[in-house]
């Protein structure tokens, strides 16, 4: 009776995790062939408009010849600069794309596990709509949060908050900083500064940072990089080939976490 029990809670416990991974298993796939094998990539429904345009550019070879430009180790590989083509040793990388943005398709049902395809994009300081960037990408390799740890990591993000606030609202009053400044107000620039600093304090305290059910889950078992959720758009998924990513994220880097030997990718379009 005990065994068909264990079971029947085995098979619960399956369908559970098979509802759970189902929900994007009929996205298109697209596979990334690097000279350490290949990485094949399930896009997410969730995200037409990141689904579309990699698509599109896939289909169009934007991204063969390009290389990860950026690796780091425990964290993420990107690619999809297309001035990665040609590129010569020593040169800056990371600022190309097709010339158009993205607009964000945040979901908190797709977050930064290991494995996942996001786009890459420029700063908030530049880019507070979190805009992404029309081609660049990166597939996180991230690392487990062992679940003792978890208190502590959240108790550091709620520490960081109210600086976070406070340069997104800086930003937002940008004009009016530099219009105090020019006209030598400094009384005036230095109460919205405080302004500023009050109104972040009390947003970070009303909105704390805290993990969901889903976040603590895949944090603490597959590992990810929690950090971005909410930050850049998640697409898409490895389904194929993690150990690649892995191989590549062990490469040795030089300056701006370039690898020191160029590691260059083709993407095809296997299933639309």
């Amino acid at each position: 009776m005990m065994k068909k029990f264990y079971n029947a809670l085995f098979i619960m416990a399956f369908l559970a995790i098979y509802s759970c991974n189902a929900q994007n298993s009929n996205g298109p796939v697209v596979l990334i062939k690097t000279e350490f094998g290949d990485i094949k990539v399930m896009l997410y429904n969730e995200t037409p408009k990141h689904r579309d345009n990699f698509l599109k550019l896939a289909k169009a070879g934007f991204y063969d010849g390009t290389i990860f430009h950026r690796v780091i180790k425990g964290f993420m590989i990107q690619g999809g600069d297309p001035n990665t083509k040609n590129v010569q040793p020593g040169q800056k990388l990371g600022n190309g794309g097709p010339g158009y943005t993205i607009d964000p398709e945040f979901n908190p049902n797709l977050i930064h596990k290991k494995g996942a395809l996001a786009a890459a994009r420029l700063g908030d300081n530049i880019n507070p709509g979190k805009k992404s960037n029309g081609s660049q990408f990166y597939i996180v390799q991230g690392e487990v949060i062992p679940a003792g740890q978890v208190p502590a990591y959240v108790e550091n993000e709620n520490q960081q908050l109210p600086q976070k606030y406070m340069n997104q609202l800086a930003l937002a009053n940008k004009d009016s900083f530099v219009f105090y400044q020019n006209n030598n107000n400094k009384p005036a620039f230095d109460k919205l500064a405080e302004k500023i600093k009050q109104e972040a304090m009390a947003k970070a305290k009303e909105n704390p940072f805290k993990f969901s059910d889903l976040q603590y889950k895949t944090y603490t078992t597959i590992g990810g990089a929690p950090s971005l959720d909410g930050e850049y758009t998640v697409f898409g998924e490895v389904i194929e080939g993690m150990e690649v990513v892995d191989k590549i994220a062990a490469q040795e880097t030089g300056a701006n976490d370039r690898p020191v030997k160029d590691i260059r990718i083709e993407v095809k379009v296997l299933k639309e």
